[in-house]
């Protein structure tokens, strides 16, 4: 408010499965459960196994790992292109200086 006091608008659930190997992934980290994963458990943040949440932290795993190393292996496949031109054109030049003499 404009006085500067915060007012509690509800509380953040978080949820649980009993199988979470059962959860089937949608891609771009979501999940759908399933027969497997059992029904979802509501949880408050905090409680026992459910986790918590924390402001102005960024989780551990928020990147992509496939897309992190496709983009490795994309790099390193240009890094290795580009050293084999580099070899290419030092052993031309030196065939060339070789004529030379």
């Amino acid at each position: 408010d404009p006085e500067g006091i915060g007012t509690s608008l509800g509380v953040i659930e978080l949820y649980t499965f009993p199988n979470p190997a059962g959860l089937f992934s949608l891609g771009r980290n979501l999940y759908r459960p399933t027969d497997a994963s059992g029904e979802a458990i509501s949880g408050t943040p905090g409680s026992d196994g459910v986790g918590t949440i924390a402001q102005g932290f960024i989780e551990m795993s928020n990147v992509d790992v496939v897309e992190e190393m496709v983009s490795m292996i994309m790099a390193q496949r240009a890094y290795e292109i580009n050293s084999k031109a580099i070899q290419t054109a030092d052993n031309m030049l030196q065939i060339a200086n070789n004529i030379k003499r």
